[in-house]
This record gives C-alpha cells, sequence and structure tokens, in this order.
C-alpha cells in the first residue's frame, strides 16, 4: 500500500468518525431539548413566570394543572397556562383583571357554580376569610368590595374558567398578595379539631385524607344537639368548601358531592377531599339557611 493511499484512507475514516459524532450530538441535543417551552419570555418586573410555582423555600418548581396546562395547582401564581391577574387594593375594594395567553384583558368567562368569578381573601395567619363575587365592567376590570380588612399581610385569589383561550374550559386559581397598612397583629391558628360552631349551630368534619391522595369528607350540621335538614342551595349546593394551608396559604376547593334535590339539605354531605401537602389546613364552610349564609372554620390536620 502506497503512502498517499494511506493517508487517503485515514481521512475518510477521520471524516466518517466526525459526521457519527455530529448525528450523535444531534440527536442528544434533541432529546434533551424536547419538552422545553422556547417561546416563554421573561415576566414583568414584579409578576411569576408562567407555570411556576414558588415554595416556602423560594424554590421555583413546574407542576400542571388541569388539562396539562403548566402552572401552580395550588393557587400560589400569578399566572398559569399564559393567563396573568393584575390588582390593587384600592381602600376596601380590590380591583383586578385577568390577561389571556393573547395578551388581551379576558372578558369571557364560563359560569362555575353559578357564578364567572369567585374571590377569596385571606390574611396570612389564616384568619379574615373572605368570599366574594365581584363585578365585572365592560372593559373586564372586576371589582370585590371587601369587607374591612386588618392591618397585615392578605392573599387575594381569582377562582374561574375562561370562556376563550388555549385554557378555555378549564378551571384556573390565581392568586396576589396585598398588605394592608398598620400594625398587624397576629391571630394564631386554632388547633385541629373536628368540630366548629358559627351562628348556634355546629358543623362536625369525619374524615382522614393524605396529602396528596383522593378522599372523603363527610359533613354533619346540627343545632342545639338536633340534625339539621333545612340546609338551602348555595351555589348549586348545600354547603361550599374551601381550604388554606397553614404557613404557605395553598389553596383547594373540595368539590361537593351530594346533589341538590327538593326539600331541605343535611343533616349529612360528603366531599371529595384531595389536598395536595401535609400539614394543617383551614376549612372554611359556608351554608345557607332561612336565607342567611353561614360561614364555619375549623383547623383539619393532613397526614404525609
Amino acid at each position: 500500500m502506497t503512502r498517499t493511499t494511506t493517508t487517503t484512507r485515514r481521512t475518510l475514516l477521520t471524516a466518517a468518525a466526525a459526521a457519527a459524532l455530529a448525528l450523535t450530538l444531534a440527536a442528544c441535543g434533541s432529546d434533551a431539548m424536547s419538552g422545553m417551552d422556547h417561546g416563554a419570555a421573561p415576566s414583568a418586573a414584579g409578576h411569576d413566570m408562567p407555570g411556576m410555582s414558588h415554595g416556602p423555600d423560594g424554590m421555583a418548581g413546574m407542576s400542571h394543572g388541569p388539562a396539562g396546562m403548566a402552572g401552580s395547582s395550588d393557587g400560589l401564581a400569578a399566572e398559569q397556562g399564559g393567563y396573568r391577574l393584575d390588582g390593587a387594593l384600592a381602600g376596601a375594594e380590590y380591583r383586578f383583571t385577568v390577561t389571556g395567553p393573547d395578551g388581551k384583558v379576558l372578558t369571557s368567562y364560563q359560569p362555575e357554580q353559578t357564578k364567572e368569578m369567585h374571590f377569596y381573601a385571606i390574611r396570612s395567619d389564616l384568619s379574615g376569610f373572605q368570599h366574594l363575587h365581584p363585578v365585572r365592567s365592560a372593559d373586564g376590570t372586576w371589582t370585590a368590595s371587601l369587607a374591612a380588612l386588618q392591618p397585615g399581610e392578605w392573599r387575594m385569589y381569582a377562582s374561574f374558567v375562561p370562556g376563550a383561550g388555549s385554557g378555555r374550559g378549564t378551571g384556573l386559581v390565581l392568586s396576589r398578595t396585598a398588605t394592608v397598612p398598620g400594625q398587624a397583629t397576629p391571630v394564631p391558628l386554632p388547633a385541629a379539631a373536628t368540630t366548629g360552631t358559627v351562628d348556634g349551630y355546629t358543623v362536625t368534619v369525619a374524615g382522614a385524607p393524605k396529602a396528596g391522595a383522593a378522599g372523603e369528607l363527610t359533613v354533619t350540621v346540627s343545632k342545639d344537639g338536633q340534625p339539621v335538614t333545612d340546609l338551602e342551595p348555595y351555589l348549586e349546593t348545600y354547603a361550599h368548601l374551601t381550604a388554606f394551608h397553614a404557613g404557605d396559604q395553598a389553596f383547594a376547593h373540595l368539590h361537593p358531592e351530594t346533589p341538590v334535590t327538593t326539600g331541605g339539605g343535611g343533616p349529612t354531605l360528603s366531599f371529595h377531599a384531595e389536598l395536595p401537602k401535609a400539614g394543617d389546613w383551614r376549612l372554611f364552610l359556608q351554608f345557607q339557611t332561612g336565607g342567611a349564609l353561614h360561614t364555619a372554620a375549623l383547623t383539619l390536620n393532613v397526614a404525609a
């Protein structure tokens, strides 16, 4: 074999090896980058990144909400699936908008439990709970008229179903914090208990849900030791139950399973419970009798 032939062969082998290496790197790069969203742009100052949720330690993590939409499933993010909540506290009113994936203020909503928007306000120590149904103006601005707020840090939640955009028909919960000026005096979280009282009524909760697992809670309503059977429909159900996690204020809506029938409801109601985190949760049960709405609260401990 001549020197020229040997050199030519080595050149061809080197070129073939380089081509094979390039193909391998391309394949690896494709696998490594699959599933990443390259179109996401940094959010404006003060906004969370879409699809990112922040835990107590400040570390960001990715979670997926209903219908595969990227975002926080615990209501602690201001953005989810391209929808963004912006708002400000003005005296006793919280005014806010929801911006859709197209960058425009959302004006189309699908009613959920008879309302286009469920709005919640709760203090960082889980006191001062308020559940409202704000008014929307033609330009998409919502106004929630709140009862007096005690000084301190509050979190405002907007729970809704978009009627337009990529998330149409998907339930979302977005939130932001707001500070009420003044000397804040923390309210200690009541100890875990199976009963709570309000307006002469006693509510008793039974069930032992585990974090991240679907379970059932049953609530029994009584008054003066007697079962209550005259519960009236409220938001298409006999009771509305929401929960907030102590520490980070994660939000959960416990869906009623007891159907509304003719005549009064009660005394026992069933709820589908899926609480994502272990620890103490503050439960707020709302029910109606004689045209009056009652809100009972108690602390539930959820095991890991």
